[in-house]
């Protein structure tokens, strides 16, 4: 039996996360290894158990409506969705295109229609209605904002079935530290995924993309998400007429998965693929042979799936894989071979392919072929989970639930869950928010991205948060009786933001911490501005330090403590070199501070916050007055031409003086004549 191999340190490669989140960094020592031993260690080659295989099943692929019921694609994409089932459904999706009308432009009195619509559904016992309803109170729509009746409608929508009301009570459950109940839901979700999921590599994800970077725009990030009318599209997409191989594989990706800004299209998908194998494409082969093998677009034809896998595997090692899934399931092949497909996946590990580490990894854990050896397939899926394989997060997951293998750890595990989770259909609300943004559809952005942030994802918090900071009225925010007053808007982006900062993102945490210390939408809270800046501070955060050693020279929040409040200042620069200017300001008032601590000088630094907020309105309101400032721009080169014209004056009348020559004196020293 191996060893387990060290600490390690496993950086989640799941997500593009920007600097400022953090990304989930897992650490694991040989403490997490369990005592616990397996149930049998015996091979589970003649019992056939291989059901952690069925990652396609036994019948066709279901679509994502299937997977997450409610959805509101029928509403975004009107050509791809199903019929409502029944009338209280029709009525539900009735109430939901009105929501998102009354978002773009209908206002309070289309989103008081709709809530009613919705709420009537709802009472009838509908779980897709009883979950946005739910979502109205958790926001606060056209309804009093109340979080037990949200949560009340959000459960019993759960007990229908609903993933998405599934995915805010697993939420609410962490925020709460009730691991033991959103370890269940957040397990039951990440399956869902997980069977969704390729089986050669890793799988695509439709990319939650930040809408900003700090307080500006992410300009970079919003143009490569614009789909067809990006000019990097558009130059793949000549690339590929003119016979270029990669190029059609990367648009048959974009089209297959909706990346980029695309509307998913699998015939379109389909179609680039096969140009791209006619020229040997192999990376269009593996495709293939995923579509046939899970049957998504085309027919199910196993037969057809190992033929592409085999081919695709002569050039590319991630398509053994595939082969030895199939050879596992017994599926297009004669049959079972447990003894090929290990041969498979070890090929694929020979290339350092992660799937192929994931793949072993689970033949160990369940004893498929092989004498079971937990610890081993729990290296293996250390392994895979470094290259940022998904499926292993969710077997390393499962270990810490359940404790076979690593210690039981529920709150590793709920947030391994959630991160696979994550990936599921319902992360199409972020294609559908980024779409409406890049359209100039604010209000439509901010309402999907608020549904997201309803289900616990980071980047849809933050963004929703910018939308109202940066759009204000244009945010379309709907509050209790209409439009959201300010101090409405103030409160859900403070609470948004709240939200973010607890998931690790360093530029919320800093917002958090100026509402405290201002009072902006909140009490003025020095404790909790300082609990809000040492988060920040903790990634390393330079303004965060600043701030924090601010709040040591003046005892706000912070014990008084010129020496810590020097060493933050230090710590700032050292991290952000542009803070040189404010750091040193601030290091001179620390000195004046130490050296006349009973001087008026102290008196003078301490009242320059209060000074310089009026100084700087008297200039914008006075001074940048546009009448005023040529005023005073004429006044300064009037000053200018009397001070040049003095200086040449007196410069003229010292020259005749100067140009005298040196005469000997009467002692016959040289000297200026008098």
């Amino acid at each position: 039996m191996r060893r387990f191999c060290y600490t390690l340190l496993v950086v989640l490669a799941l997500l593009p996360l920007s600097t400022l989140a953090r990304p989930f960094v897992l650490i694991l020592t040989p403490d997490d290894l369990s005592d616990t031993a397996p149930p049998s260690s015996e091979s589970a080659a003649d019992s056939g158990d291989t059901s952690d295989w069925d990652e396609f099943g036994d019948s066709d692929a279901r679509l994502d409506d299937e997977l997450d019921p409610g959805s509101w694609r029928p509403i975004l994409e009107p050509d791809s969705g199903p019929e409502p089932k029944t009338e209280d459904e029709a009525v539900y999706y009735s109430g939901v295109g009105k929501m998102i009308a009354a978002a773009s432009s209908g206002g309070p009195r289309v989103m008081e229609e709709a809530a009613s619509e919705i709420e009537a559904a709802a009472t009838a016992g509908n779980p897709l209605a009883q979950s946005a309803l739910g979502f109205l109170y958790e926001t606060g729509m056209m309804r009093e904002r109340n979080k037990a009746k949200a949560f009340m409608y959000h459960y019993f929508a759960t007990d229908g079935g609903n993933t998405q009301s599934k995915m805010v009570l697993a939420y609410t459950y962490s925020r709460q530290d009730m691991y033991d109940k959103a370890v269940e839901l957040y397990a039951e979700l990440a399956e869902i995924a997980v069977n969704s999921f390729l089986i050669s590599k890793d799988s695509p994800v439709i990319e939650p993309v930040r809408l900003h970077n700090g307080a500006e725009e992410n300009k970079e990030a919003l143009r490569k998400s614009r789909g067809e009318e990006d000019e990097d599209f558009q130059i793949l997409e000549y690339q590929a007429q003119k016979g270029n191989a990669a190029a059609m594989y990367k648009i048959g990706i974009f089209y297959y998965f909706g990346l980029r800004g695309l509307r998913r299209d699998r015939a379109k998908a389909l179609l680039w693929f096969l140009k791209a194998v006619e020229k040997g494409e192999p990376r269009s082969m593996e495709l293939l042979g995923e579509i046939y093998a899970r049957g998504a677009g085309v027919e199910r034809n196993y037969t057809k799936a190992l033929e592409w896998l085999t081919l695709a595997s002569q050039r590319l090692p991630s398509a053994y894989n595939g082969m030895g899934y199939l050879y596992v399931k017994g599926y297009g092949v004669e049959k079972k071979n447990y003894t090929k497909a290990k041969e498979y996946f070890e090929k694929a590990v020979d290339h350092d392919e992660a799937g192929g580490h994931y793949n072993l990894g689970v033949m160990y854990l369940k004893g498929v072929g092989v004498k079971r050896d937990v610890k081993l397939a729990c290296n293996y899926f250390i392994m895979a989970a470094k290259e940022g394989q998904p499926k292993a997060f969710y077997q390393l997951a499962k270990m810490f639930h359940t404790g076979v293998g690593l210690k039981r750890n529920l709150p590793m595990a709920t947030a391994l869950y959630k991160l696979v989770a994550e990936r599921g259909p319902w992360s199409s609300l972020s294609r559908w928010a980024l779409e409406s943004y890049l359209k100039g559809d604010v209000g439509k952005a901010f309402l999907l991205y608020s549904r997201m942030a309803e289900l616990g994802y980071e980047v849809a918090q933050s963004n929703a948060a910018w939308i109202l900071d940066k759009y204000r009225e244009r945010s379309m925010c709907i509050g209790e009786s209409g439009f959201c007053t300010d101090a409405e808007r103030l409160q859900r982006a403070h609470s948004l933001w709240w939200q973010a900062s607890e998931q690790g993102n360093e530029h919320a945490a800093l917002l958090i911490g100026d509402a405290y210390y201002y009072g902006r939408g909140t009490e003025r809270d020095y404790d909790r501005a300082a609990k809000a800046y040492m988060h920040a501070k903790s990634q390393s955060n330079a303004q965060a330090m600043f701030n924090l050693g601010y709040m040591h020279e003046h005892g706000q929040g912070l014990p008084f403590d010129l020496h810590l409040a020097k060493r933050y200042y230090d710590q700032a620069l050292e991290i952000d070199s542009a803070a040189k200017l404010p750091v040193t300001l601030a290091l001179t008032s620390l000195w004046i501070r130490k050296n006349y601590a009973s001087s008026f000088l102290v008196d003078l630094v301490d009242s320059l916050p209060e000074v310089y907020p009026k100084v700087e309105a008297w200039v914008e309101n006075v001074i940048m007055e546009e009448g005023n400032a040529t005023i005073l721009t004429l006044f300064v080169c009037l000053l200018t031409v009397l001070y040049l014209r003095e200086r040449q004056r007196r410069h003229v009348a010292a020259a005749p003086e100067a140009a005298l020559p040196l005469l000997p004196n009467e002692h016959g020293v040289l000297a200026a004549p008098h």
